[in-house]
């Protein structure tokens, strides 16, 4: 029987906690982590209507992009939508978890499910973060290397884009001399020596930094083992905001808007001027997605297709770029999907089911 810890554990493999932005509130929102799952409800929000749909569907367990629970409740009185929706919740023993922009920043996560529905290729993160890769060095007698690069790569280390257990490794000669309490597995107490060995380099998360180290202490040979972590500054290219790709053929003027309207099952589109050129690389962004806009333009994207634009910050296109603000709920509805995808692939025991409950809060006139 699964257990709620373990459907965390594999979306959080997807999408690491240490992903989301410092704003945000992921993860595991309310439930005992060691309750039996009895089913999945998976949404966009989470509301009241939603968790009385859990109720009747039988499941114990809501998934959402956007946190119920998002700054702190002082109270819990049922005097606003959200507390009376974690009540009914605690209530019912409904546990409520959330991926939001630890799923936003992942290639594979939202933008790449708006990257499909668009059916773009050459897909890749619009804006990579720093800051979230560490170097790891160690010294590993020459015998004992492939055995601990091994226990590296099965714990994380070692993924460069598309291409994995990667490594630098040089020979050199390692030197020590155990003092009295030491419990070396090469030479003796007191004696100096000196030990071929290989300096090993790998690139980790730097979220992985303790799992790395444990790692690492259980492959190498030695009671004592030399080692060090360096942060780098270098882009991670399956981490960051935004995605860009290309269409599979280009498009010109409200031809590129029916394309939109069609795949993204729109209303409405709000626009700037379309480029006077055909249109081919689109740049996206799931949610509120102004922020990306300068990143957008370097990217050379004709198209920036996202949500939550203010009336003023239209201007920034600047004629260089069409803005196409498509509507929060419209840009991340399709989340849904992917989460029950991945949770239907990996959980085969209890019934994960994508919530009929419409979320958006709002309505239009056409």
């Amino acid at each position: 029987m699964y257990q709620i810890r373990h459907l965390a554990a594999h979306i959080e493999a997807l999408a690491p906690l240490a992903y989301q932005e410092s704003y945000d509130n992921v993860g595991l929102l309310t439930g005992d982590p060691n309750t039996d799952i009895t089913g999945v409800l998976v949404t966009l929000d989470i509301t009241e209507s939603v968790v009385d749909e859990a109720i009747a569907k039988g499941c114990n367990v809501i998934v959402a992009h956007h946190p119920i629970i998002f700054k702190g409740l002082k109270k819990l009185i049922g005097k606003t939508y959200i507390e009376r929706t974690v009540i009914k919740a605690i209530k019912n023993d409904i546990a409520l978890y959330a991926a939001h922009t630890n799923l936003d920043n992942v290639a594979g996560g939202v933008n790449f499910k708006i990257a499909e529905k668009l059916n773009l290729k050459n897909v890749r993160i619009l804006a990579p973060k720093t800051q979230v890769l560490t170097k790891l060095v160690t010294f590993v007698p020459i015998a004992d290397t492939q055995r601990v690069l091994d226990a590296l790569y099965a714990a994380g280390a070692g993924q460069i884009g598309e291409y994995k257990n990667c490594s630098f490794r040089v020979d050199g000669t390692g030197t020590f001399q155990p003092t009295e309490n030491a419990r070396p597995v090469l030479g003796e107490v007191g004696q100096y020596r000196e030990e071929a060995e290989n300096r090993i380099e790998v690139i980790i998360p730097t979220h992985l930094q303790g799992q790395l180290l444990a790692a690492l202490r259980q492959a190498h040979p030695y009671d004592e083992v030399a080692y060090y972590f360096t942060a780098l500054m270098n882009q991670h290219q399956e981490v960051g905001s935004g995605a860009v790709g290309e269409l599979p053929e280009p498009l010109i003027g409200k031809a590129w808007l029916s394309y939109l309207k069609q795949h993204m099952n729109l209303n409405l589109i709000r626009y700037t001027p379309l480029p006077d050129r055909p249109i081919s690389r689109i740049a996206i962004c799931g949610g509120v997605g102004s922020f990306l806009l300068p990143d957008a333009r370097r990217a050379e994207a004709d198209v920036f297709v996202t949500s939550d634009y203010k009336y003023h910050e239209f201007f920034d296109a600047e004629g260089q770029i069409s803005i196409c603000d498509i509507g929060h709920y419209e840009s991340e509805v399709f989340t849904k999907d992917l989460i029950c995808w991945h949770l239907a692939r990996k959980f085969t025991t209890f019934a994960v089911i994508l919530s009929v409950t419409d979320t958006n809060p709002v309505r239009y006139f056409i």
